[in-house]
């Protein structure tokens, strides 16, 4: 399947200290000792190779991730709203609550699945992710 036959299905955002932004060639070598069938087919490193993005593609299951790094004084307010939103109980813990708001880096796992042109479940148009933002 071509990467135009892929659509994106749902982001999931992961906020982390940014000292601890893994190496790009780390996460492929972990990629790689995964059970079962994962490809990295794209990735990108800043100068002292820490990961900014990777694709991971696993044609078995038609499906795709694009992980994305991003940081900054954006992510960090984006977290202390998010962490503002969030109401501790019912299964929010104050203390990851409380970290959330101190978190300056994110990545966006965005997944994909490989869809046929003839589909007919799937809609005409495709929805575009940086729109939940």
């Amino acid at each position: 399947m071509s990467e135009e036959d892929f659509r994106w299905r749902e982001t999931y955002f992961v906020y982390f200290d940014s000292q601890r932004r893994p190496k790009l060639e780390e996460v492929r070598a972990l990629v790689a000792r995964l059970r079962g069938h994962f490809q990295v087919a794209a990735g990108e490193a800043d100068e002292t190779g820490r990961i900014e993005s990777l694709t991971i593609h696993s044609p078995q299951d038609y499906a795709a991730l694009e992980i994305d790094y991003l940081s900054g004084e954006e992510v960090l307010a984006e977290g202390q709203a998010l962490a503002a939103d969030l109401k501790p109980g019912e299964g929010v813990d104050k203390a990851k609550l409380a970290r959330l708001s101190k978190l300056d880096a994110r990545f966006d796992l965005m997944h994909f699945e490989a869809v046929p042109d003839d589909d007919p479940d799937d809609p005409d148009e495709m929805f575009d992710p940086s729109a939940l933002l």
